[in-house]
């Protein structure tokens, strides 16, 4: 069952910029000057981003040199998606059963 801590992850990933980034660094390791030129936002905005997704666990970082790198934890991602396969598969389960909840 997604819990309300899945809850705020998905609600951390439904935003496209995020989702974006979550994307770029699914395929390699970056820092925020190659994140700018792929996304075409905003230093400062691309930034309150990155924040907010290594808040959420959903990246960390690795300082090297002045520079800051970004990697995705697969992890967290798959912890969410297994979540949703749980509820997928109870509703397929119980698809067949027309089992209605009477009302009052």
């Amino acid at each position: 069952m997604l819990t309300s801590v899945d809850a705020d992850l998905v609600r951390v990933l439904a935003d496209p910029l995020r989702l974006r980034i979550v994307t770029l660094l699914a395929h390699e390791t970056l820092c925020t000057t190659h994140l700018v030129e792929e996304t075409g936002a905003r230093q400062t905005n691309l930034s309150n981003h990155l924040r907010v997704l290594r808040e959420a666990g959903v990246v960390e970082t690795e300082p090297c040199g002045r520079f800051t790198y970004y990697r995705l934890r697969p992890e967290v991602l798959a912890g969410l998606a297994d979540g949703f396969a749980r509820l997928a598969a109870t509703a397929r389960a119980t698809a067949g059963n027309d089992v209605k909840r009477s009302c009052p």
